[in-house]
């Protein structure tokens, strides 16, 4: 695993070394063992490396091919290089280490840009060949690594994360005003969007080819829903298990210590009980929780611990360090990002660094195989057959209901499915996952704000990647959405930021592109049968783990900011958000904002992601925009 950065000067003027090692040194988390330049005419490259395979110095980067034409820098692991490596060696290729970097370097001057169709992985690459002065620039499937660039008629500048962009002089950013508006519907900012002026996010699934300062973009691969699997239940339950244990053996391929992120949830049970069968020693299992009784999964993760004999570490996470921690969130993070459990997410991937430099976890069940409770309300097709106006009635008598009561509340339930089902199914889903609806918005922005993004639909975002979908089933067009944009821009960003500023590297059997596959071919019945959600994934895992986890309700892996904005939070909440220079920013209204926060702190209303969306944006214009906050330096890393 490592961090890559790279800048093209379409003049051919040459790149300084200096700048590319700065460049890895704000990066410098992402890969401790070694730091490696490329400087030539018009061409910098750099990367840090994570060591996992051949932890000797034949795996430096850049990487360069045999004839020196061709030069790479790679972040990731690719789980099937072993038997691409043999297949090229049968082709006439010779290695120099044991490396999977070395076998996309091949693999590329054998088949160009197909050959990332026989990639299986977690990656974002770049490659310059400069006898064509070409870059190749790729990304996974499913987004787990990200990749950012910059791009003006003179340079193009790329990383891993903002942050060593920004360094170059020759870059000229401000704040993106539509990125702000789809943060703060969605609490990230979805790709290709950047939250920076000229920045753009490679999205999953696609390559960039720069030649004369022209750049093209191409997507590679699509996820298809159909044709639907004939399996008996039983049959698919064997292969379901049969294909993610394979899935678990190729991410316990490696040369450093390896452990698994146990939430007590499904997802990251099932891969704790399949790990046990590949492991000769007690597979490390690292959980969080909380004080907070309604908030802390810890029983069941000690209960999965018990059953399979881990070597079982735990941690409590308290809201302690209050701006320090909050400002190393934003420094890792690069853009304004609301999802509150990145902060448990932090501290789970720091304990397990103590330990391992591998972990396992179960990222993207859900997603899979339809385990958050949207799913339900969207398929549901009872109340479609009312009539429009009687469901467009009811949408507006249930308006008054403020965004801030419990989500979990029947007057909070009525008003988003009423409002769906006014809307059509697609539309209300996108709603459904907005921080902020569009009235509290209107309520919230200044009207110099409101004009500004006057022109802008966030939900088309969303109901964009609906249409794209090739299925007319809604639960699956659903999946297939999040899996386009919620689980690259939301969920993956979390852990990727949260382990690579760690120095962890985090592998997702439940993302194995052909285990996903798989996945999308089961009838959506299936998945959601007699109001159990992930039916038949927990059908599958019934003889390997506890009854009490399989029957569990489903639990957001969420920090308590409930309790924290009333409480440890408040002061610094009030004092950052009505600040003075948060008002000249001129985004929101101050009396508005003040509202939300006394509410909140009055019991009367749950305002708490409101709050952490608005308190997240505050920082990161401060840090990088503003430049008046500190940052609080690099993590250490504990070994």
């Amino acid at each position: 695993m490592c961090g890559i950065v790279g800048k093209i000067a379409f003049d051919g003027a040459p790149i300084g070394s200096g700048l590319i090692d700065r460049m890895c040194a704000s990066i410098r988390h992402r890969g401790p063992d070694d730091q490696g330049t490329y400087v030539n005419a018009g061409i910098g490259l750099g990367a840090v490396r994570l060591a996992v395979l051949d932890l000797s110095s034949l795996g430096h980067q850049p990487m360069a091919s045999e004839d020196g034409r061709l030069r790479l820098v790679f972040n990731g692991e690719i789980y099937n290089f072993r038997e691409l490596r043999s297949d090229l060696e049968k082709r006439g290729y010779h290695f120099r280490s044991q490396t999977d970097s070395e076998v996309v370097l091949h693999l590329y001057e054998e088949y160009g840009t197909a050959c990332l169709d026989k990639l299986s992985g977690m990656f974002a690459f770049a490659i310059w060949n400069s006898r064509d002065k070409v870059l190749f620039i790729a990304r996974d499937r499913l987004g787990k690594k990200p990749l950012h660039y910059y791009c003006d008629d003179r340079v193009f500048v790329f990383s891993s994360e903002p942050k060593a962009i920004l360094l170059d002089s020759d870059v000229s950013t401000s704040q993106n005003p539509a990125a702000i508006d789809h943060y703060m519907t969605f609490g990230y900012v979805p790709s290709p969007l950047s939250a920076f002026r000229q920045f753009s996010k490679l999205p999953p699934a696609h390559y960039l080819l720069l030649k004369n300062g022209s750049v093209r973009v191409e997507r590679y691969w699509h996820l298809r829903h159909r044709p639907k699997t004939k399996l008996s239940e039983q049959k698919l339950c064997e292969s379901l298990l049969e294909r993610l244990n394979e899935a678990v053996r190729l991410r316990m391929i490696s040369d450093v210590p390896i452990g698994a992120l146990l939430s007590g949830g499904v997802d990251s049970a099932a891969i704790v009980a399949l790990m046990s069968r590949h492991s000769t020693e007690p597979v490390r299992t690292f959980s969080i929780g909380f004080e907070e009784s309604d908030y802390s999964e810890l029983r069941y993760a000690r209960l999965v611990a018990d059953r399979f004999g881990t070597d079982h570490h735990e941690f409590i996470v308290k809201p302690d360090h209050g701006e320090e921690m909050l400002a190393r969130l934003v420094w890792h993070y690069n853009e304004p990002y609301a999802d509150s459990s990145a902060l448990p997410s932090w501290y789970l991937a720091r304990m397990a660094r103590q330990h391992v430099t591998v972990a396992l976890a179960g990222d993207g069940g859900d997603e899979n195989f339809a385990g958050y409770s949207r799913y339900q309300v969207v398929g549901r097709g009872a109340l479609e057959a009312l009539p429009r106006f009687i469901k467009q009635g009811l949408a507006g008598a249930l308006a008054v209901v403020p965004d801030g009561l419990d989500p979990r509340h029947p007057l909070r339930r009525g008003k988003r499915l009423m409002s769906d089902l006014s809307h059509g199914p697609a539309y209300g889903y996108a709603r459904s996952m907005a921080y902020f609806s569009n009235w509290l918005k209107d309520e919230l922005y200044t009207a110099d704000f409101r004009s500004e993004v006057s022109q802008i639909d966030p939900q088309a975002s969303l109901l964009t990647r609906f249409l794209e979908s090739d299925t007319s089933h809604i639960v699956d067009a659903a999946l297939a959405a999040d899996i386009a944009l919620y689980l690259p821009d939301d969920l993956l960003v979390k852990m990727d930021i949260a382990s690579m500023a760690n120095s962890l590297e985090v592998r997702s059997p439940l993302l194995d592109h052909q285990f996903v596959e798989f996945a999308a071919t089961i009838p959506a019945g299936l998945k959601i049968r007699n109001g159990v959600s992930k039916y038949i994934f927990k059908k599958a895992l019934e003889p390997l783990l506890p009854r009490e986890i399989i029957e569990r309700q489903k639990m957001g892996f969420e920090a308590p900011i409930r309790h924290w904005f009333r409480r440890e939070l408040l002061d610094l909440t009030r004092s950052a958000l009505l600040d003075s220079g948060a008002a000249t920013r001129a985004y929101f209204r101050p009396t508005v904002v003040a509202r939300l926060i006394d509410e909140h702190a009055a019991g009367k209303v749950a305002y708490h992601t409101q709050l952490w969306t608005l308190l997240m944006l505050e920082f990161w214009h401060r840090m990088f925009i503003d430049r008046t906050m500190t940052w609080p330096g690099p993590t250490e890393v504990v070994t």
